[in-house]
């Protein structure tokens, strides 16, 4: 079953193209860094540890909607979507600005994500360095 339309949007939405760094070593190292806390974090979701999920995201995440708000946003979107069964990286860019977010270190991931119940979705995942300097997710969108 094909569910085109179905976009899950969750905590920030960021549309537009974002400012690289200056240093290219400095922007593919996060990009690097931001993916690996991206698949660890998104392997939590697939495996249906939605709570855990939440707490394992940025604060500015956290800081944002409660957990139990999270979990029934995961519930209600991406468990009827099935079992993730592939999951290809389409780019990811470094950015230090991001409509509605504050400044900070941001790496805009998506993936080409085939689900159980649908195929061809994207994912968009934004990890943000937190405050004590890890990567871990701030955004995260399917559509």
């Amino acid at each position: 079953m094909r569910r085109r339309g179905a976009a899950l949007l969750l905590v920030l939405a960021f549309a537009a193209v974002p400012t690289r760094a200056a240093d290219p070593a400095s922007a593919a190292d996060a990009e690097k860094s931001a993916e690996a806390a991206a698949r660890g974090w998104l392997a939590l979701v697939d495996a249906g540890k939605y709570g855990e999920s939440w707490d394992a995201a940025a604060s500015l995440f956290r800081s944002a909607l409660t957990r139990e708000q999270w979990k029934a946003a995961l519930d209600r979107v991406r468990r009827p979507l099935g079992r993730e069964s592939s999951r290809k990286l389409l780019g990811a860019k470094f950015a230090t600005e991001l409509p509605n977010a504050p400044k900070g270190e941001y790496v805009v991931i998506q993936f080409a994500t085939d689900f159980e119940h649908e195929t061809g979705a994207v994912e968009t995942i934004t990890p943000t360095k937190d405050r004590d300097g890890t990567w871990r997710v701030s955004g995260y969108f399917i559509k």
